[in-house]
Formats: C-alpha cells, sequence, structure tokens
C-alpha cells in the first residue's frame, strides 16, 4: 500500500463513498471549501492506495512551516477494522514529517455516539497521539485536542497555532462566534452549526 495525492476525480469520489458517510454534516466542510483550500496549495488529502483501489484517506491543512491541522481520517466502509487506519497514520507521519498534526476528536459525554467518540480517541492515542490541555469547540461542536509530533512541543504554541488557523481563515467575527478555542463546560454548551466560510 501507498499514500499519495489523488487526483480530483478520485478525491471527489471518495469524499462522496466515504468521508458524507463517515461524518455528520456539521463536522464534514462542503467540497468546494476543501477543493478552495487545496487550490491555495494549503490543503493536502492523502489517499491510501491498495494498487489501484483507494482504501482511505487523510486530510491535512497547512496553516504555516512545521504545524498541520489533521482534519479528517477515513477508511472506506469494506476495509474497516482491518487495520487501514493505523497504516494511513503511519505512512501520513512519514509524509509529513518534520511538521507537528494536530486537530480535533470529538468529546465522548457530548458526543451523538459516545462509545464510537471514546474508540477514535483511543485509536489516536495508540497511534502516538497525545491529549492537549485544552479543549475546543468548533460549529458548536465540543472536541479534545490531540496532536503527534517528533520532538517536544509547548502546548501553549499549539493552542497558539490553534487558534491562529481559524481565526486568520475565517476572520476575527467569525471566529468569535463558532469558534472556542479553549472552551470548558463552564463556558456553556454551544449552539450546533453547519459548516460555513
Amino acid at each position: 500500500m501507498e499514500i499519495k495525492i489523488p487526483t480530483r476525480e478520485e478525491f471527489r469520489l471518495v469524499y462522496e463513498r466515504d468521508m458524507k458517510s463517515a461524518f455528520p454534516p456539521d463536522e464534514l466542510k462542503p467540497l468546494h471549501a476543501i477543493e478552495s483550500l487545496w487550490d491555495e496549495g494549503v490543503y493536502r488529502p492523502w489517499c491510501m492506495y491498495e494498487g489501484e483501489e483507494i482504501v482511505g484517506c487523510a486530510c491535512v491543512w497547512q496553516y504555516e512551516p512545521g504545524w498541520v491541522l489533521f482534519e479528517y481520517l477515513c477508511v472506506s466502509a469494506p476495509r474497516r477494522n482491518d487495520g487501514i487506519g493505523s497504516a494511513i497514520i503511519q505512512k501520513l507521519h512519514e509524509a509529513e514529517r518534520g511538521n507537528v498534526l494536530f486537530g480535533e476528536s470529538e468529546i465522548p459525554e457530548y458526543a451523538e455516539d459516545s462509545s464510537m467518540a471514546a474508540r477514535r480517541i483511543a485509536f489516536y492515542k495508540r497511534n502516538g497521539y497525545r491529549q492537549a490541555f485544552y479543549d475546543n469547540t468548533l460549529f458548536g461542536v465540543p472536541f479534545h485536542t490531540l496532536y503527534w509530533s517528533e520532538r517536544e512541543i509547548d502546548e501553549k504554541v499549539l493552542l497558539e497555532k490553534h487558534q491562529s488557523i481559524y481565526r486568520n481563515r475565517f476572520g476575527e467575527e467569525k471566529y468569535a462566534r463558532l469558534f472556542n478555542i479553549p472552551w470548558d463546560i463552564s463556558m456553556g454548551m454551544p449552539e450546533r452549526v453547519l459548516w460555513e466560510e
């Protein structure tokens, strides 16, 4: 198996076939938003190929050198629970060597499917991810912050990079309305909204 950047047509197939079924609408960027970032050269959808077949993908958004937001990991339905997810992560780490990968994983106690959310976090931790000291909400969905790095990092710097990627993309007004980085329950539960840009 190998990981590489797909063609647009291949990625559109993966998005429709796999990503739409794997992620709820309030957690999945619209295809046009992904393609816009891809056109800007800051988004990389890495697909895992087994021969000619795409069996999964991992999407990352590079805000600045050294810092990469790991947005989506998806395995095609027939290949789930087959070790493909871990294989994608290991290949992704090789492809993104030198970068800190960070992202969000839904907090089980606030998730619609709490057992799935807990399994997802356990999966990332088995694959070398650490949980940062802060949580966050994106579009009203509460997440733990997870990250992977070959080197020791200051989590306060991670927090700043996490805030910056969304603040710079969406602007101050939308950032204040749609994002809470950091967040805890004492701040209240925000209303869930669909992705907007």
